[in-house]
């Protein structure tokens, strides 16, 4: 609830900052919302002390699904900011997200119960306290998974990042306006939406979390490739079925990987791994950005080696896949789940 109370006092300040073009005030705002949203991991711990090890990868797929959902009406929001396709969005989606965090907000206080068990209260934190990493890599299989988690996150990001770069560019041969963009992002949030909650939930329990892990890797890598087929034949069939193999391969990573670090750690623990599982993933999801817009932007290096720039990011994301290919089997084959490990 603080985290949400933070997230509508910092996008109120986001549509304020549209208004008044300050830059300054744009960054703080951005910061303070990402400080403030840095609640995934909450929600995940919260999963964990609801569900069953059983059942722990369909909790983790349901919130998935609903950041699918919100990936899907969010850029339909955007869409709807700006009916002409083009111009300044102007304060609304600002004003946007901080009330449908209220909303949140609300329902979070009237709605939904403590699910933390008073005997699994681990003792109190303090601000950037190198404990909990210590604690978290103290079992060699969950050192690798969080590094499995940076290296596929990373992957994704690089190449998420450079999406609407590579779908406006008219020279890729795409093009997009504000409102084909919008609806790009859209089409990538319904389909995260389907498969983690049509799809992962219903095969989570039946299938172990590494190997839907290892499954999701090799379909993300098929995608990537025709991406990249994309980035030079400018079809949109192509590129629609590219994003939809990506994104379903995703759909299956994410979801198994938390699932796995949540059943590997020690209850009382388990939030606090979950954050640094999510730190790490933030981490990723900023190095990505700053491997992939660079090569999206370097002809030089695209034309020596034959192929366009926009293929970059997305060979980059393919070798770092396959490496996170790599790191999950050998992190699945050495992990046991923690009651497993005390007895």
């Amino acid at each position: 609830m603080v985290g949400l109370g933070g997230s509508v006092v910092f996008y109120t300040l986001f549509g304020i900052a549209t208004i008044f073009k300050s830059l300054p005030l744009l960054f703080i705002s951005r910061i303070g919302a990402g400080i403030a949203g840095a609640t995934i991991s909450t929600a995940q711990a919260y999963i964990a002390d609801a569900t069953s090890l059983e059942n722990r990868a369909k909790g983790m797929a349901l919130i998935g699904a609903a950041f699918g959902l919100g990936f899907t009406f969010g850029p339909l929001f955007g869409f709807l900011a700006v009916p002409s396709g083009s111009g300044d969005p102007g304060p609304g989606p600002g004003y946007a997200a901080a009330a449908l965090s209220a909303a949140a907000l609300l329902l979070a206080y009237f709605k939904l119960p403590e699910s933390l068990k008073p005997g699994n209260r681990a003792p109190a934190r303090h601000w950037l306290d190198q404990t909990a990493l210590r604690e978290a890599l103290a079992t060699p299989s969950i050192g690798i998974l969080l590094l499995a988690i940076f290296v596929c996150i990373f992957s994704f990001a690089n190449f998420e990042s450079t999406l609407s770069l590579m779908v406006s560019d008219s020279r890729v041969g795409y093009g997009f306006n504000f409102q084909k963009v919008c609806l790009t992002f859209a089409f990538v949030g319904f389909v995260l939406t389907l498969v983690q909650g049509g799809i992962v939930r219903r095969v989570s329990g039946r299938i172990p979390e590494g190997m839907m892990a290892m499954m999701g890797t090799l379909v993300e890598i098929v995608g990537f490739l025709l991406l990249a087929r994309a980035a030079t034949h400018a079809s949109l069939a192509l590129l629609l079925l590219g994003l939809a193999v990506v994104v379903s391969g995703f759909a299956f990573i994410t979801p198994s990987l938390n699932s796995l670090l949540s059943r590997w750690s020690d209850p009382t623990k388990q939030g606090g791994i979950l954050g640094i599982g999510q730190s790490i993933a933030s981490l990723a999801r900023i190095l990505g950005p700053m491997a992939g817009v660079p090569l999206f932007e370097n002809r030089v290096l695209a034309e020596s080696w034959g192929i366009k720039a926009a293929q970059l990011p997305l060979l980059l994301a393919m070798a770092l896949m396959a490496l996170g290919l790599l790191l999950v089997m050998f992190a699945a084959s050495r992990g046991r789940d923690y009651e497993t490990t005390a007895e």
